[in-house]
């Protein structure tokens, strides 16, 4: 069994097209939130995420923001601009579908959430110490999330008897199992690590193994999408630059 592993999509289509291409067939599509917000394409991405084989979605800050389970105070004004026009843009079925989303799911080895287990919506794991006060919130040998947009890992270090952090690149992998561990595959939509490429992960059930991918996208398409729908021009100029 293969599955593909995505979060933070956010409206660019481009990014998600490019990444469904190059994983290939797969078995089953975790998406780990944030399916809409900054980018130009919300119930486009929604629709093609839905017809993906065996689809797991759990719902991230943006999404809530967009139909109104949470309000938009703690975002800066560029992502409250971008929200009131994703909720204006988001048709009655996205709305009802984005609305019936769990926070969080368990699919064996994995428990799958946005922000963190302790906190699904609004939590960001960035340091070892934050993953650190997670691992009591979960009981599945690993947890994935995203939130971030950046490709990391937080395992439990058995030597060392504390949790290790890294960034993870394109091509590694870990196992599942020895170790316990939370995974973020990094964001498709609008990556924060300074490389401008989406980014997703793989897993192999066959060899429990889970990987970290790269994929690049025509940027220029979404920018200029964007751009025709008058959203704010920072969050077009960042994709090209990944942060």
């Amino acid at each position: 069994m293969r599955a593909l592993i995505i979060a933070d999509i956010h409206g660019n289509l481009e990014a998600l097209d490019a990444v469904l291409a190059a994983a290939g067939p797969v078995d089953s599509v975790w998406c780990l939130g944030d399916v809409v917000g900054y980018g130009p394409d919300p119930n486009a991405c929604l629709d093609r995420l839905r017809a993906q084989p065996d689809l797991v979605c759990v719902p991230g800050n943006h999404d809530w923001a967009a139909i109104g389970r949470i309000g938009t105070e703690d975002f800066n004004p560029e992502a409250r601009r971008a929200t009131e026009w994703t909720a204006a843009q988001l048709s009655d079925e996205a709305k009802t579908y984005l609305g019936s989303l769990p926070l969080m799911v368990v699919r064996e080895p994995f428990t799958i959430t946005h922000g963190s287990p302790r906190e699904p919506i609004w939590e960001y794991l960035t340091t070892a110490a934050g993953a650190a006060e997670n691992f009591r919130y979960f009981s599945t040998p690993a947890c994935l999330v995203g939130h971030t947009h950046v490709p990391a890992l937080f395992y439990q270090d058995p030597e060392q008897r504390r949790v290790q952090a890294r960034f993870m690149s394109d091509g590694e992998e870990i196992v599942v199992g020895p170790v316990r561990f939370i995974a973020n595959p990094g964001g498709v939509g609008q990556p924060r690590d300074q490389d401008p490429r989406a980014a997703y992960a793989i897993y192999d059930a066959d060899r429990h193994v889970l990987t970290w991918h790269r994929v690049s996208y025509p940027v220029e398409v979404t920018q200029a999408k964007m751009r025709r729908a008058g959203l704010p021009e920072r969050l077009a100029v960042r994709l090209a630059y990944g942060w």
